[in-house]
């Protein structure tokens, strides 16, 4: 699932698709998980039929009131439609999903412990339950999600990532994990069913990206009760009002006053609540993170710890070269000349590093070698060392002891300047590699952790937010020091067991902090259940996947910071929308109620501001405006609020002055506009 692949704002297919969705949940069965927007519609039937009734008695009015009910239904209608479009972004993602299930064949394995050749019968995907062993060969796409018994292979996950660079899938270890719908490119696999037909990954993905799974988050639920009340507030303050006008002898048909109720209920958070919550899941879609919930995405953005895997996320992942530091009587040039060398066979991403760090900061090329005059000695785990043999010289590179040992000597005995840097690169965290030619040591070269240049001013953002980061490493306490100072987090775990993540997770919760972490392997499992935000990568283990609440189709670990930031943009436009609606509502209160009751009470003369023209046309001006308001918004709800990392505090000051300041004033300047076109077309 690409990213670039995803629809545009208003697509046409989608905004025609919109409208006519926006129809369908006219009907009372789905209006009324709305209570805002059903007591809306309510009203709206009610002046409709008013209209009807004053229509077939010829009574004086019809076309203030019919003007009232069709703005009425537009309001509604606008709600539903940016719920509509932003189900249809969903729709859209989940239709390009869909289309990577097929009646995939299988090949089940009859004798699922004997070899590859053995007999093997052939069965729809639909009919593999779980526990099933499948055999996958080059060309076929895996039936369905399980995990790789034996084998390796390499799998193009683009059907579900985007992504078209291949990865290896393999028994054992983390990366043994595999999702229906994906091929096999090379090699072969056997592949346990571990979901069966209907419940794999991708159906759950299907699922969750189309809404049909989304159920409201706490702070939702809490947001719509408090919207119910208010609109219960309003329904009794009208209805006194009709009352209270009746005593006074003041004339308020039950048009006006419906009317009066739906520009003093929340219509305009009513209309995009949820639509914003549909939009915050759809925009981390967008991203290649699939959330199980919309309580995920909604907890990221009151996260408070963030605990971060060294490897991959705040370093590239590979140690890499540095520095070359010559002993006593030789050059650097020469120490880079003899680890070029010696690295040429070493297709490690260290021995990479070193060729390339030879090349460009010592100038050095590459000689040409032939391979009857040249031996390499390629790496091993068991001697440590690698190097090559040409032209009656033998130069080796690798574990200090090691290199030291075939040079016939010992850490003590070494010139003392190779020991200080053996020792300054050990404390610093980096590793240090001995370059030895013949019985002569050349000097060291200096690998260490790159950390990544742009994660020092992320974390720093972070802080500024209010989160705090925390590394999590199997390094010794020394090099993870080194590296936590270079990146700027403000905590580390060195030495890290997954008892030791799970008990740091509930040591913050039990201070009430909200905690997030990412993990691939089957030791994350425990720690990614406990987190209040577990992203799982796909490349890893089915356990870690089905542990966490959020899932990454890239399989990156920096995700994890942005997958906070959507969160927080999810919560800082809900807090918006609902700021800027609170105050417009209160700025129609002071527009209105005194342009109803200026007859009889000349007294609110000093409070009609605007100088609307009638009551009719004060009415009808911000019924239009109540409608009109909601369609403008939309774009900002699916879009978000852009997002900034400031503090609580600073946010705060800045959602008041924009939202609820502008809030207060775009109702006067709108209302009074349209009051200006109603009044010269005699609307009103």
């Amino acid at each position: 699932m690409s990213k670039a692949t995803s629809p545009p704002l208003f697509d046409k297919a989608l905004v025609r698709q919109a409208i006519v969705d926006a129809f369908i949940k006219l009907s009372p069965t789905k209006l009324v998980r709305n209570p805002v927007m059903f007591v809306t519609g309510v009203v709206a039937a009610l002046v409709t039929l008013l209209f009807v009734r004053d229509l077939s008695m010829h009574r004086d009015g019809l076309l203030f009131t019919g003007q009232i009910a069709v703005w009425l239904w537009f309001t509604v209608l606008f709600a539903n439609f940016a719920e509509a479009i932003a189900e249809g972004r969903g729709k859209a993602q989940a239709d390009a999903l869909r289309r990577t299930r097929s009646d995939t064949p299988a090949k089940l394995m009859l004798h699922p412990d004997d070899s590859r050749d053995d007999p093997w019968e052939a069965k729809n995907a639909f009919e593999l339950q779980v526990g099933d062993v499948v055999l996958v060969e080059a060309g076929d796409t895996i039936p369905a999600d399980g995990e790789v018994l034996e084998g390796i292979a390499s799998v193009n996950e683009s059907a579900v990532t985007g992504e078209s660079a291949p990865v290896i899938r393999e028994s054992g270890g983390d990366r043994s994990a595999v999702t229906g719908g994906t091929v096999v490119l090379s090699d072969w696999i056997k592949v346990r069913v571990t979901a069966a037909a209907g419940s794999s990954f991708l159906d759950r993905m299907i699922a969750l990206v189309e809404g049909a799974e989304r159920q409201k988050t706490p702070n939702e639920l809490a947001l719509s009760i408090l919207l119910s009340g208010m609109t219960l507030i309003f329904l009794i303050a009208v209805t006194t009002l009709w009352g209270f006008a009746g005593y006074s002898g003041t004339v308020l048909s039950v048009t006006v006053l419906v009317a009066l109720l739906v520009t003093l209920i929340p219509t305009t958070i009513g209309g995009l609540l949820s639509a914003i919550g549909i939009a915050g899941m759809d925009r981390l879609v967008r991203f290649n993170v699939v959330a199980t919930s919309g309580r995920a995405v909604e907890a990221a953005g009151d996260v408070d710890v963030l605990l971060l895997d060294k490897t991959g996320t705040i370093t590239y992942g590979n140690r890499l070269a540095t520095e070359f530091i010559p002993a006593p009587g030789i050059t650097a040039t020469d120490v880079a000349a003899a680890a070029l060398l010696s690295s040429i066979a070493d297709e490690t991403p260290e021995g990479r590093s070193i060729v390339a760090l030879a090349k460009s900061a010592y100038g050095q090329t590459e000689p040409a070698t032939s391979a009857g005059k040249a031996h390499f000695v390629p790496f091993s785990a068991q001697t440590r060392i690698s190097g090559i043999d040409v032209g009656g010289r033998s130069i080796r590179k690798g574990a200090v002891d090691a290199v030291l040992k075939g040079v016939g000597t010992t850490m003590a005995d070494a010139p003392r300047a190779f020991r200080e840097a053996v020792e300054t690169i050990s404390r610093s965290g980096g590793t240090p590699l001995a370059v030895a030619e013949g019985n002569k040591l050349l000097g060291v070269i200096h690998l260490k952790d790159v950390v990544k240049p742009d994660i020092k001013q992320r974390f720093a953002a972070l802080r500024a937010m209010g989160i705090r980061t925390v590394m999590v490493t199997g390094d010794n306490p020394i090099t993870a020091a080194a590296i936590a100072s270079e990146a700027g987090v403000d905590d580390y775990i060195a030495e890290a067991t997954p008892q030791d993540k799970l008990a740091y997770i509930k040591a913050e919760q039990a201070k009430g902090r909200l905690v997030a972490m990412c993990g691939d392997g089957t030791n994350d499992a425990p720690a990614l259940a406990q987190a209040d935000v577990g992203v799982a990568m796909q490349t890893g283990t089915q356990a870690a996947r089905e542990a966490g609440n959020m899932v990454d189709l890239d399989s990156n670990p920096t995700k994890l910071i942005e997958v906070t930031e959507i969160g927080k943009q999810l919560l800082m436009t809900r807090g918006s929308l609902t700021t800027f609606s609170i105050a417009n509502d209160v700025a129609k209160y002071f527009a209105i109620i005194p342009a109803l009751f200026l007859v009889t009470y000349p007294e609110l003369s000093a409070l009609n501001v605007m100088h609307l023209g009638t009551p009719q046309s004060a009415i009808l001006s911000a019924v239009i405006f109540n409608a009109l308001i909601i369609i403008s918004l939309i774009p900002l709800a699916l879009k978000g609020i852009a997002y900034r990392p400031v503090g609580a505090a600073a946010l705060l000051r800045r959602n008041l002055l924009i939202y609820g300041v502008g809030g207060l004033l775009v109702p006067f300047i709108g209302i009074k506009i349209i009051d200006v076109i109603v009044t010269a077309l005699h609307l009103a």
